[in-house]
């Protein structure tokens, strides 16, 4: 027994020898990679924590806690001046409490008494409150204060302000308020279809007394009513490259009209439910069609042929956008997400799943590779083609039945309480926020804005209401930056999905 406990004994003796022997080559190699190595041989550590060889124990000590700290030693001025100008202060135990051992107290000693390196000392601007560690900058490259990179310069390490053009929101152009300028009644229902003619002459109407009807642009005249749906008349396109229009309704049925001779042409039959919605696509003669089924049906204009069918709603498909590249088709839902479809292969591109209540208008912008959603108390701006979120347009509190956006990055909401938004496309800010003024007779419950749309001009704003009329909204001419000025203020940029 006692030869067994000697043996052992002369194994640990030579394993600590060849732990001795691999510190001493461990420091050979790497202990000249120390920032200063002068400064390592200030620092004083506690014995109690030294091995049998104290060099080797201090020098691997010393290295560890300089990798550790040194890059947050120093902080930004700001903060450094709010903080008391008193240096660190040695806590007295309290009541209870027991005192720091000796080996804590020196560790503690060896922390505060680390000297700071030229990299650590640049700790950001003069007015830098953010604190960002600002890592493997490539040498050259201007820093924090603006100030270029030398090229032997070592790299800095240290936390600095996040620059002010990430964290600042764009200003908003000035736009003048929008008022209402012609009531145009003569519908017997809710006005839920809007489409206007390519040329800017006159527009379409559809609404819940199951007809279509033809107005003069310029003077607000009932020019034709069309009659062949026998329920709601929810959609309205108008074809810019063929004398057509198409209509779809809550009788399931999605028709298309020649224009000169105002008749039906043509029926597109397949949805199993009311179709709620209808685009054409701006470039293919097709037409998608979405409703109550969940499904977006893609129909080959001449042949009446379905294309696709677009399946992977679980819900209503509430309204939907044409463009001419991907995503060319973009569907939103009252399952509250909108999704993104590849057309030629009929698939889902995207999910979008921010919004927390059912997305009942999409708008795209005429000119921006950009589109909108809008759900109860929230609309939200999106790039494409990815559907990478922008910007939130928050204040609007309502059911958003309708969007739309003109060339002028004016960017209109109309609520289902009859309340209505006026928006600055790219900064979010809305500059009017007003309600409808109800028909007299009507109810207050019927002054809701059911749809929306700008000419092809973008200087008047076409809304159909649940009153039953039509109003048509323009620009005030004589409102000036002076009569009405910009009431915003800069914030910082707030990611809230």
């Amino acid at each position: 027994m006692a030869a067994e406990v000697a043996g052992n004994g002369a194994d640990v003796s030579r394993l600590e020898a060849l732990v001795r022997d691999n510190a001493r080559m461990t420091k050979s190699i790497y202990a000249s990679t120390a920032p200063d190595s002068s400064a390592r041989k200030r620092i004083k550590l506690d014995p109690g924590l030294a091995s049998e060889d104290q060099d080797i124990t201090k020098t691997a000590l010393s290295l560890r806690l300089h990798a550790e700290y040194n890059d947050v030693q120093t902080l930004p001025e700001v903060i450094a001046k709010k903080l008391p100008a008193a240096g660190p202060r040695k806590k007295k135990p309290k009541a209870g409490e027991e005192a720091p051992s000796k080996s804590e107290e020196h560790a503690r000693k060896l922390i505060e008494g680390i000297p700071a390196s030229k990299a650590a000392g640049a700790a950001g601007g003069a007015n830098s409150s953010a604190l960002v560690l600002a890592r493997n900058r490539p040498a050259g490259a201007p820093s924090a204060d603006g100030k270029p990179q030398q090229r032997n310069e070592p790299q800095n390490l240290s936390l600095t302000r996040r620059p002010d053009s990430l964290l600042a929101q764009p200003r908003p152009d000035w736009h003048p308020p929008w008022k209402l300028q012609r009531v145009i009644s003569g519908h017997l229902g809710w006005v839920r279809a809007l489409a206007i003619e390519p040329n800017n002459q006159w527009f379409a109407s559809g609404a819940g007394d199951r007809t279509i009807k033809i107005w003069d642009m310029a003077s607000g005249q009932l020019r034709l009513t069309l009659t062949g749906h026998i329920s709601t008349v929810r959609g309205l396109a108008v074809s810019p490259r063929h004398p057509y229009m198409f209509s779809c309704g809550e009788d399931k049925m999605v028709k298309c009209w020649d224009l000169e001779t105002n008749k039906v042409i043509r029926h597109y039959h397949g949805h199993l439910s009311g179709v709620y919605t209808l685009k054409l696509h701006p470039t293919l003669d097709v037409l998608v069609t979405g409703g109550r089924d969940g499904v977006a049906r893609v129909w080959d204009m001449r042949t009446r042929s379905n294309v696709h069918v677009l399946s992977g709603h679980t819900g209503t498909v509430a309204d939907l956008v044409c463009q001419e590249a991907d995503p060319q088709v973009i569907t939103g839902s009252l399952d509250s997400t909108v999704r993104m479809w590849d057309l030629a292969a009929g698939k889902t591109m995207g999910v979008l799943t921010h919004h927390k209540k059912g997305v009942r208008a999409l708008v795209t912008h005429p000119t921006e590779f950009t589109f909108a959603t809008g759900s109860t108390g929230s609309i939200k701006q999106w790039k494409c083609p990815e559907g990478a979120f922008m910007q939130n347009f928050e204040g609007h509190n309502a059911i958003i039945n309708t969007l739309a956006v003109n060339e002028q990055n004016v960017f209109f909401s109309g609520g289902d309480n009859g309340s209505m938004s006026f928006w600055d496309w790219k900064s979010g800010y809305r500059f009017q926020a007003l309600d409808t003024t109800a028909q007299p007779g009507s109810l207050d419950a019927e002054s809701g804005i059911m749809s929306s749309i700008f000419d092809k001009s973008g200087a008047r704003l076409i809304c159909g209401e649940a009153d039953k009329t039509i109003k048509i909204w323009k620009e005030d001419p004589k409102a000036t930056p002076e009569s009405h000025p910009i009431e915003w203020k800069p914030t910082l940029a707030k990611r809230k999905y």
